[in-house]
């Protein structure tokens, strides 16, 4: 169970989904705070060289906020490198926790997250700009 929700913890910085071929196309801008359904929140910004997306983690909610996952909020917990427009991928990473995460922002104000660990345990998270 324990395993579970630090699972759930990192998923929430990760993403993916097939879009349609115009959305591909448009680059958008992932700057900013965005929200899932369950009010946690994440501010991401370009970083490194630019191209990479960062993700701080602001609010936990839900079912995910445990005492050991509260210690991450405030922290930068998500880098991940640019791999084609409006996709990137990287790591979560939180304490001894770690899973591959692909980002991919679907609209100007939606940002999809898929956390994988192993590359068997894989959850995706949907995030809408607040």
């Amino acid at each position: 169970m324990h395993a579970f929700k630090a699972l759930a913890t990192v998923a929430v910085l990760m993403g993916g989904m097939s879009l349609p071929a115009a959305a591909q196309d448009a680059a958008f801008d992932p700057s900013g705070t965005f929200a899932d359904e369950y009010g946690t929140t994440f501010t991401f910004s370009l970083c490194g060289s630019g191209t990479d997306l960062c993700g701080t983690l602001d609010v936990l909610e839900g079912d995910s906020a445990t005492e050991e996952n509260l210690a991450f909020v405030g922290s930068m917990v998500m880098q991940a490198q640019q791999t084609e427009p409006n996709v990137w991928k990287g790591t979560i990473e939180a304490g001894d926790l770690s899973a591959d995460a692909t980002i991919r922002q679907v609209s100007p104000d939606a940002i999809e997250i898929e956390g994988c660990r192993a590359g068997l345990l894989c959850q995706t998270l949907a995030y809408n700009r607040k």
